[in-house]
C-alpha cells in the first residue's frame, strides 16, 4: 500500500451489489464482513475495538474525522477494523486536544477508507439483506478479479478470530497492592474494561485467549473475567472449558459480550449469528430484575439462544434488548456468575450500566467473606 492522491473507489458486496465512492488517499484492497455502527461520536474507540477485527465498518454519522484523534482514546494498541466506509471524510479537524488528523492516523496504520458513499442507502441495504462479506477497492482492480477474491473470504460464522487480537503473553494492569486480584481471559479485551476494574481497586493479570484454567488460577485471583472479542464464540473450545472450570469452583465470574456467549456455551446454551447484529451507543436494554431501563453501547454479531436459556434450570435472563427482545444479560441461579451482551465500560455519555462492575466487586467481597 502507498499513499496517493484521491481517486475513484468502490465497495463490492458478496451478492454483487456495488456502491461507488472515493479513496481518502490510501491505495489498496480491504476485505471483511460489512456492518454499520449507529453511534454519532466515538469513532476512534470503534476503530480500535478488537471486537471489530475482520469487519468493514460503515459509519452512519455523516461526518467522520472532524475532531481528529487523541492518543488516549484508544481501546487497543492499533486500528482493528479492516476498512472504513463513510459519507463525508474530514481532512481537517478542529478539536484543540487532538494529537493528529484522522487522515494521518489511517495513513500511518495503512487503513483503507472509501468516502462519498451513499451510506443511508448502504445501511438500508444491509438492514434488508443482512451482514455479508465485502471488499473495498481503491486501486483500480477490476470488478471480476475482486469477485473472484471475495469468493474466497471466509464467512464470519464458524470463524475464530480471538487468536488474532489476544495478547501473546500475560501482562499486568493496575496497582500491584490493590485490594482485589482478577484473572482476565483476553479474547479481544478493551482497554477501558481494564481501566474500570483498576478504578475499583483491582490488580488484573491478563492471559492469552488459549490460557488454561490452571494458568488463570495460578494468579490466585479473587475473581475471573471473560472479555469481549471478535468472531464466532463456538470455536473457542479452550475458553469454554475454562469457563466450565471456573463455574465448577464457584469463584466470582463476569463476562462481557464474547465472554457472555462463552459462558452460555459452557452451560450448554447455543449461540447464533444475527441477521445484522447490534452496533451503536444508543441501544435500549431493560433490567428485568430492577425494572430499570439502560441506554447501552453494543457491538456484537452473535447472540445467545433465548429459548434454550429460558428452559435452562440453572440460568435466568436478567436483561433484554428492547428493540428485538434478544438476550442482553444472564446470571446463574446457584453460582457466582453473571454476564451481559453489551459494553458497560463504554459509557457513551450515560453511565447507566457502570453498576455491573460494582456488582462484580460486591460478588468478590461476598466470596472473600
Amino acid at each position: 500500500m502507498k499513499y496517493t492522491t484521491r481517486q475513484q473507489a468502490l465497495l463490492l458486496l458478496s451478492d454483487g451489489t456495488i456502491f461507488y465512492g472515493k479513496s481518502i488517499g490510501l491505495s489498496g484492497i480491504a476485505y471483511g464482513e460489512v456492518c454499520f455502527n449507529t453511534g454519532m461520536t466515538g469513532y476512534q474507540e470503534i476503530f480500535t475495538d478488537p471486537s471489530y477485527f475482520g469487519q468493514l465498518m460503515v459509519a452512519t454519522n455523516a461526518h467522520i474525522g472532524n475532531y481528529g484523534v487523541n492518543d488516549k482514546e484508544v481501546e487497543s494498541d492499533n486500528i482493528k477494523i479492516s476498512g472504513l466506509i463513510c459519507k463525508n471524510f474530514s481532512f481537517n479537524h478542529s478539536r484543540p486536544d487532538a494529537t493528529e488528523s484522522l487522515e494521518n492516523y489511517f495513513k500511518n496504520q495503512n487503513l483503507i477508507c472509501i468516502s462519498d458513499v451513499d451510506t443511508r442507502a448502504l445501511v438500508s441495504y444491509i438492514r434488508e439483506n443482512g451482514a455479508m462479506n465485502a471488499v473495498i477497492c481503491t486501486d483500480g482492480t477490476s470488478i471480476e478479479d475482486l469477485k473472484l477474491a471475495l469468493a474466497n473470504v471466509p464467512d464470519m460464522k464458524g470463524l475464530e478470530l480471538a487468536s488474532r487480537v489476544s495478547t501473546k503473553k500475560p501482562y499486568f494492569y493496575g496497582e500491584e497492592n490493590a485490594k482485589y486480584k482478577v484473572s482476565a481471559l483476553d479474547l479481544g479485551i478493551k482497554t477501558n474494561i481494564l481501566r474500570n476494574l483498576a478504578k475499583r481497586d483491582c490488580y488484573i493479570k491478563v492471559f492469552p485467549y488459549d490460557a488454561s484454567f490452571e494458568d488463570l488460577a495460578s494468579f490466585n485471583p479473587d475473581g475471573y473475567f471473560l472479555s469481549n472479542g471478535p468472531g464466532d464464540p463456538d470455536p473457542l473450545e479452550s475458553a469454554i472449558n475454562v469457563a466450565k472450570q471456573i463455574i465448577e469452583i464457584d469463584k466470582p465470574l463476569f463476562g462481557i459480550c464474547l465472554g457472555h456467549q462463552v459462558i452460555a456455551l459452557a452451560n450448554g446454551v447455543s449461540t447464533y449469528k444475527m441477521f445484522n447484529g447490534h452496533r451503536g451507543i444508543n441501544h435500549p436494554v431493560t433490567n428485568l430484575e430492577t425494572g430499570k431501563g439502560e441506554i447501552t453501547s453494543q457491538n456484537h454479531g452473535f447472540a445467545v439462544n433465548k429459548e434454550e436459556l429460558e428452559k435452562h434450570p440453572d440460568l435466568v435472563i436478567t436483561h433484554l434488548h428492547l428493540n428485538d427482545s434478544t438476550v442482553a444479560g444472564m446470571r446463574m441461579k446457584n453460582k457466582n456468575c453473571f454476564s451481559v451482551q453489551y459494553h458497560p465500560e463504554a459509557s457513551p455519555g450515560p453511565h447507566d450500566s457502570s453498576y455491573l462492575f460494582d456488582q462484580f466487586i460486591v460478588n468478590i467481597q461476598k466470596a472473600k467473606s
